[in-house]
């Protein structure tokens, strides 16, 4: 995309309402614009990463084996009456009645009707196990919306639930959805960990959050440093073996971690004192099982291999998606912008013409883009004609991971300069090799 022709509405003062980093960048970088309190309309920038986040989260899904469907922002009453949570959920809640007088209510969850769509098409055992995700908006009416998509009224959530014949086969898709949130989370370029936590109004008897660590978390957390050292990587992983979901969840869930919520100060004395940690934590996800709590409620039954009717195990799997818009920047940023990881960045590389208009330069510039783009690259070519200094804060301001900055004295010896938004380190580099490595880089993501 040359910028000339892209939408990108860059601020140069801060908004005075955003009070957090992500805020403030997401703002400055165009990525966002508030339509209301809480509620914001997703620009060129800010959707291009929002759907990266979005693609990462259901390829990782997929490959857990589970299935993709979507379900309506707007739910019949009648089914949370069932359940029992109607009235329970709270002003939170965001409650309607269409022109026929029929109760509705804006999605802030699926557990219900989910569990409406699971009993009217599946009654025997043999059709299990079974685990559905959507990724769509949502909505909770918070008292006090702040710091920009961290903590809006509406949001993109993928929500998942998983339907077994016993608990035993629920606690192998418990396990199953734990790892594939930490592949999730490692394509992203973040550290998530899986911390001992809450379940709220969700309800259930085990449940973990998934927390960054940002000095502007919402929530007090207590850890064990040496989960810090561990990670998937190249580790291939059998969806099929619940022995090999089970280890990798015993050793993520060894270490202390825990939210403020469930801390147990005489567990965490147990930690060597070098390794005990408290700090602030995002969550940017949460695992629940909860059993028969909603089957039970609402006549999801199957016929088991005795021939019995029995309430299904279930679990319910949330991913914050546009929320991690906001984790990613607040775990990675600098004084002069944001530092997109590879895996979600809105361009793999930011082209910084010096002398826009000089026929050489010109044609350099013209020909890395293309040759970036037929690799299946996306590059962002700053070809304004502006000064080098408001091209470079443009591009330190947007994050992009690699620039690559052409100019007359650089390809007067045949070369151009390819630089790293995180390190700051640059090389020159002949302009075909700069586009080979940045091939390479991104051959990996």
């Amino acid at each position: 995309m040359r910028l000339t022709r892209y939408f990108l509405p860059v601020l140069k003062e801060t908004p005075a309402e955003a009070q957090i980093v992500s805020h403030r960048y997401m703002l400055r970088a165009g990525l966002i614009k508030q339509a209301a309190v809480g509620i914001y309309s997703w620009l060129p920038l800010g959707l291009k990463v929002l759907r990266n986040i979005e693609r990462i989260v259901d390829e990782e899904q997929q490959k857990a084996g589970h299935i993709p469907l979507l379900m309506p922002t707007l739910q019949s009453a009648d089914l949370w009456r069932e359940s029992g949570r109607y009235e329970a959920y709270g002003e939170e809640m965001l409650r309607i009645k269409d022109r026929h007088g029929r109760d509705l209510l804006y999605g802030p969850t699926n557990e219900e009707m989910i569990t409406d769509i699971f009993r009217s098409y599946v009654s025997s055992y043999r059709d299990l196990p079974k685990t559905l995700y959507h990724i769509q908006w949502k909505f909770r009416d918070e008292m006090r919306p702040r710091f920009g998509v961290m903590r809006g009224r509406e949001f993109l959530m993928k929500d998942g639930y998983n339907f077994d014949v016993d608990r035993e086969s629920a606690l192998e898709a418990y396990d199953r959805h734990m790892v594939s949130y930490l592949r999730t989370y490692e394509r992203m370029g973040l550290k998530a960990i899986p911390m001992r936590a809450d379940s709220g109004p969700i309800g259930g008897e085990n449940t973990h959050e998934f927390l960054v660590l940002a000095e502007t978390g919402e929530s007090e957390v207590f850890y064990d440093s040496a989960i810090l050292d561990l990670q998937l990587a190249d580790r291939v992983v059998n969806y099929e073996d619940p022995n090999q979901l089970k280890e990798i969840v015993a050793e993520w869930t060894a270490p202390y971690a825990r939210t403020d919520e469930t801390h147990d100060p005489a567990l965490f004395n147990e930690v060597p004192e070098e390794r005990r940690r408290s700090s602030r934590g995002i969550e940017v996800g949460q695992i629940f099982y909860f059993g028969t709590k909603y089957s039970e409620a609402m006549g999801a039954t199957v016929t088991n291999a005795e021939g019995q009717r029995v309430p299904v195990e279930m679990g319910s799997h949330g991913i914050g998606v546009s929320r991690l818009v906001g984790a990613i920047i607040e775990a990675s940023h600098d004084e002069k912008g944001i530092i997109w990881p590879e895996g979600v960045t809105p361009f793999h590389v930011g082209i910084v013409n010096l002398r826009q208009g000089d026929a050489e330069t010109d044609a350099a510039c013209a020909g890395i883009y293309a040759g970036l783009q037929a690799l299946g690259l996306d590059p962002l070519y700053d070809d304004r004609n502006e000064r080098a200094g408001a091209k470079f804060a443009t591009m330190d301001l947007i994050g992009l991971p690699w620039r690559i900055t052409v100019g007359p004295k650089g390809l007067k010896n045949g070369v151009v300069e390819l630089v790293s938004r995180r390190t700051g380190e640059s090389e020159e580099l002949p302009p075909e090799q700069a586009v080979e490595k940045i091939a390479r880089i991104y051959a990996y993501i």
